[in-house]
């Protein structure tokens, strides 16, 4: 499943804005920096979505620069989000569309770019690893690119289904980029850039059902992403072919029915995309007893086209699957020591926060939202020890203590955010939510 020969290694922020030029050329409106934040609906149909409103400051009011977001009408609308997208939530509740399905669980992947001296670079080289430095009962990985241009690409993905509350995807990246094997590639290099993202990983058993009316899912927010290969990008792409042929058929024929756009569902389950997944249908199931039957899993499904003697296991959301400090480590135990951050093989979520480049601004409202804080104080602290100061990759959600409030308050820098999304999964309670920043703040996503 891991053969890359033949394959291309892009950059895919790259591969994006080229892509958009030639869509501009084409006649297409591209409209960066405008999220959209709602699902337009009329008589049980999507119409098409709105912007948010741009010139806000922290508590909602209006700027002088202020501008009201927009309604965009469409005929078709197509959700291509990513992970765990806004209007696609909305989308999959409002229509039921989960019905019958797995829920969908997730990984997040942490990455770095690496610029490196003259020669030292093998050009062309792909290489994967798995478990190190994690227990036996988390999944998670390493992926390294070697890239045109003397740089490298390495990065750490880590399921969020984790059963320890202390654990860090970060931290494990860093000591993941201390074995001596991974040091000897990095030596001499230079870190330049940093992002973070979440992967959707259930297969598919957890793809929702692709049409509504009005609208269609791709890419990661339809969940077609290959656990197996931790590859994703070409079936995003061919999604996105196939939802626009049945889009075009659909409006050619002035047929914008149900049944109508339903036979975009029929031209996923007709490529390759259903054939591939299929064949990894299973792949997350076996992880559900730890990582070595997730390996026989893995093999045994890899020539038997997918079966497996754990297809009956249990799939739960993620967060649930995370225990209490209690249950985990015992009554009374503290969060293990950390190893010293070196500022050149290894960094603090700070620094590398700043090499994401990523810009909010200061005054405006917090896009990440917590439903209710007091279960912060009064539960999370004891049960789980608020774990969001570790799943989080880029330090956004900080414990505060003072003398006036000896307990502590959470404070959330919601500026160092980079997109991943990753507390809007894991949060043990689900209080959590991860909506779009006004005025299109994000990360600079210039590499990655």
């Amino acid at each position: 499943p891991m053969d890359n020969h033949g394959n291309y290694i892009v950059t895919l922020g790259r591969v994006v804005r080229w892509l958009a030029e030639k869509a501009e050329a084409e006649g297409v409106d591209v409209f960066p920096g405008f999220p959209a934040v709602d699902l337009l609906q009329k008589d049980g149909r999507v119409i098409g979505v709105r912007t948010g409103d741009k010139g806000l400051d922290k508590n909602g009011e209006k700027k002088p620069n202020f501008e009201e977001g927009i309604d965009i009408h469409a005929k078709v609308t197509i959700l291509g989000e990513g992970p765990r997208g806004t209007l696609s939530r909305m989308a999959i509740n409002n229509f039921n569309l989960r019905e019958g399905k797995n829920p969908q669980v997730f990984a997040t992947g942490i990455k770095e770019i690496w610029e490196m001296p003259e020669g030292q670079v093998h050009k062309g080289r792909v290489i994967h690893t798995m478990a190190y430095p994690l227990k036996n009962d988390s999944f998670g990985g390493g992926f390294i690119y070697a890239m045109d241009g003397n740089r490298i690409n390495i990065g750490w993905v880590v399921g969020l289904d984790y059963k320890d509350p202390f654990l860090d995807p970060h931290y494990e990246f860093q000591r993941f980029k201390s074995h001596p094997k991974i040091q000897k590639i990095l030596e001499g290099g230079k870190m330049v850039e940093y992002g973070a993202k979440t992967i959707p990983e259930g297969g598919w058993f957890s793809v929702p059902k692709l049409s509504m009316p009005g609208c269609l899912l791709v890419g990661d927010s339809a969940g077609l992403l290959d656990a197996m290969k931790l590859k994703g990008v070409h079936l995003a792409m061919k999604s996105g072919m196939l939802a626009a042929e049945a889009a075009f058929e659909a409006i050619e024929k002035d047929d914008l029915s149900e049944e109508s756009l339903s036979v975009y569902q029929k031209k996923v389950e007709a490529s390759f995309i259903k054939k591939e997944l299929w064949k990894s249908r299973y792949f997350k199931h076996g992880f559900k007893r730890g990582f070595f039957a997730g390996l026989l899993n893995g093999a045994i499904g890899t020539f038997t086209n997918g079966w497996s003697p754990f297809s009956g296991a249990k799939i739960k959301p993620g967060h649930q699957q995370m225990q209490t400090i209690e249950q985990y480590h015992g009554k009374g135990a503290t969060e293990p020591e950390r190893m010293k951050f070196d500022d050149k093989l290894t960094f603090g979520k700070l620094t590398n926060v700043y090499s994401a480049g990523t810009i909010h601004e200061e005054d405006s409202p917090s896009h990440l939202l917590v439903a209710d804080t007091n279960i912060c104080v009064d539960r999370c602290t004891e049960e789980y020890g608020n774990p969001c100061q570790r799943f989080c990759p880029a330090s956004v959600y900080e414990w505060v203590k003072t003398e006036e409030n000896p307990r502590g308050k959470l404070q959330i820098n919601f500026t160092n955010c980079v997109h991943c999304k990753t507390c809007d999964i894991m949060d043990p309670y689900g209080v959590i939510q991860w909506v779009p920043p006004e005025g299109g703040g994000g990360p600079a996503w210039q590499n990655l």
